[in-house]
This record gives structure tokens, sequence and C-alpha cells, in this order.
């Protein structure tokens, strides 16, 4: 029989997929529903010739607009779903495992965990490589020492893995099932941990090391970070261009302004110099933003603001001595997942500067036909804000997410 072009290419790229499908081909076609002769089914040409459209599916409205598309307009669009692995099992047998990442710290955090004999281990021996009483300053702060980077970034890793080993616990089918993994920011070394990349030990001393690294690179370019709520109607390349071009003429001689976490549609933040940030703020009403709130960090993160600190984390990846993952870890550069061990050592550092792409990593690891069911998604660590932003970005995929809280 004679099938369209557009049907022969997704055909194609399923079948040449390295990864076994949910799906299968007579998803897409049915040799019953074409007879061999065309003669036979006068309607069939009819049906051939409108089976396939080259034209751009129009939104509805604005609020169908994905705000972070990265396909040009006319350009056809991509199946996210592609980059992910889909066993051939029933997804809502399956399981995703996130964690958080900075920001996420509060005091008393690891509360609802400690009484887990191999959470308490895991801040036992943390403390012995950090030099300090994790589990005590986890527990009863100060908030001030707790909301610094240098301390922060180790408190996160370590109570998320104590969540996750309270998951192991309380439902080890949960890990047996678990078919991806993905961590915002800091919280993407936890799911190296899960995924057998690194040993707990050596994701504590990497974790120090990116954490020493970045609160030295944000005192030497003074940034801020701030969290953007605009709608379609706003301005915000525009706003970003004009923030860096006023830090300029205040005599910044590394200016920048650019988003550095996309989360969800209509909400980014934006990080870079200080004048920059200010900028934003004092004239987020000429570029129509909606409302901005300023982030309790020392630096711009996820910007070229961090270049230093990129540089010393490569260097320690390079020595450090990485598996291949046993499952797939998504990453914050683009989403996909992690080839192998390389890739991951060559990739990870780049993370520090660049933008972390979080909405587009949710589009991969749950975008599926619509009547396909969804797994499970566990959040493993402080908070809840992993949760909140899937609710914004999917909300079936929400109704089957849980926290385990540490």
């Amino acid at each position: 029989m004679t099938t369209s072009f557009l049907s022969l290419n997704i055909l194609t790229k399923i079948t040449r997929s390295p990864y076994k499908v949910f799906f299968t081909p007579h998803d897409f076609f049915s040799t019953d529903d074409v007879s061999k002769d065309s003669k036979e089914s006068p309607n069939v040409k009819k049906l051939l010739d409108e089976a396939a459209t080259y034209q751009d599916a129009q939104p509805k409205d604005e609020e169908d607009v994905w705000s972070t598309s990265p396909y040009p307009k006319g350009a056809s669009v991509r199946n996210q779903a592609l980059h992910s692995f889909r066993p051939r099992i029933n997804p809502s047998e399956t399981s995703i495992i996130l964690f958080p990442g900075q920001g996420t710290q509060y005091v008393g955090m690891n509360s609802d965990v400690i009484k887990f004999p191999s959470a308490k281990d895991l801040f036992d021996r943390a403390s012995s490589i950090l030099g300090y009483d994790l589990k005590k300053l986890c527990l009863q702060g100060p908030a001030e020492k707790l909301n610094k980077t240098v301390y922060a970034q180790p408190a996160i890793l370590v109570c998320s893995l104590a969540a996750l080993e309270r998951l192991k616990e309380e439902k080890p089918r949960a890990i047996e099932n678990c078919i991806a993994t993905a961590g915002f920011s800091l919280g993407e070394i936890s799911a190296l941990v899960l995924a057998e990349v690194l040993s707990f030990e050596k994701a504590v001393k990497l974790v120090k090391i990116r954490a020493e690294a970045m609160q030295f690179a944000a005192e030497m370019e003074k940034g801020a970070m701030v969290t953007v709520l605009y709608g379609p109607d706003s301005k915000l390349s525009e706003a970003c261009k004009k923030a860096k071009e006023h830090a300029e003429t205040c005599g910044v001689t590394n200016a920048h302004c650019g988003i550095s976490n996309y989360l969800f549609p209509h909400c980014k933040i934006v990080g870079g110099n200080e004048e920059a940030i200010k900028y934003l703020e004092d004239n987020k009403n000429e570029f129509k933003l909606r409302k901005l709130k300023r982030l309790p960090v020392s630096g711009a993160f996820h910007t070229p603001l961090m270049k230093p600190a990129s540089e010393v984390f490569y260097k320690a990846m390079k020595k450090a001595n990485l598996s291949d993952p046993i499952i797939a870890v998504h990453s914050n550069i683009d989403g996909k997942h992690y080839e192998n061990a390389e890739h991951i050592r060559r990739v990870l550092a780049k993370q520090i500067v660049a933008p972390v792409k979080w909405e587009q990593t949710l589009h991969v690891l749950y975008e599926r036909p619509q009547d396909m069911p969804f797994p499970k998604t566990y959040e493993c660590g402080p908070g809840n804000s992993l949760s909140t932003i899937l609710k914004m970005v999917n909300s079936k995929a929400w109704q089957e997410c849980f926290n385990v809280k540490s």
C-alpha cells in the first residue's frame, strides 16, 4: 500500500529507537484498514490523501502555546517522548524519582527521616567528610548559616538521599520499578547516586567542591536571581537585553542578564549582575512583567557569571571515578538522558553556567499519548517545589506524584 512520507518517518524513528517502547507500529497502522487493491475500496485514495497534513496545528488560544518551545515557527513538532525510556510494560507499574535543588532548605528539614537507621548513617558519614555536624545544622540551624551555599548544598544532598532511604523502607517497589530520575540543579547529583554513577561519599566530596566554588564565584561577581511571572504580552527578552545594557553603563565589565531556570509556562528565573536585576525590578511595568520576586541566594547561578566555579568543578569531575548509569538520568542541559559515564563527566560541569531546562525535562519525561497512563512520581527531599512545578506543566502526571519529605 502507499503510505504518507510523514507516517513512514514516524515509524522509522520508532523502530530505530535503541529502547523498547510501550507502543508498536500497529498503534499507527492497521493492515485491515486498507485493501491491497485500491479499486476494491474507492475511498482509500481519499483517505490517504487526507491522512497527513503539512500545516502546523494552530493553538486554540494563547494558553495553549508552549512558552519555551525550542522550535522555530513552521518547523515540524518533535516527539519529546523519544528522548526518554519507555519500557514495554504498563507505565502505571513504573516510577520516576525527582530530587530538588538549592533554595529548598529549611531548619528542621531532616526531622522526618532521622528515625530511619540508614538515613541517620548518611548524616554521620557526611559529617565525617565535611568536618561539621550536618545533622545538627539541619535540625537546629541557624538559618543564616544553613542558607549559605557552602552549607545548603551538602545539606540538601544528604537530606534528599535520606528521603530516598525512607522510600526504600516504605515503598521498596518504587525503587525496583524506577525507570528514570532527574534532579533540579544540585539535585542532579542526588539522581546520579540513585543511578549508581557515584558513591555516596564521592557525591558528598564533589558537592562540597561545587558549593565552595560557587560561593567563591558569587563573591567575585556580585549577582542576583529573581523569579519572573509574565504574560503573552510581556517583553522578557527585551527586558533582559535592556538590563544588561544598563549594567554596562554602570561600569560592569562582565555584564549579563538572562534566563537561568525554565520552570513552567510564563514563569522563569532570571539571573545576572545586581545592577541588571535591580533594573528589571525598577522597570517591570515598562516591559509588562506581572510579578518579580528576589531569591535568597548569594549569586547568579546557572549564568556565565559562574564560569570560575564551572572550571573548578570540571577539574574535579575529570578525576572522579564514575560508572555508567543503571537507569536513565536526565540532564538539566537539554532534558535528554546521559549516555554513559564519560558523557556525564563532560557535561555536568556545564550545568553550573547553563540554564536549568526543567520545564523541557518534564516534557521529555511525561509526554505521551492521551490514553496512556502515567508512572508514579516521587519527589525525594525537602519541600515540594518540584511537585508544584509538575502540576503547572502536566496536571495529569501530577495526580500520580508523591512527596517523600526529609
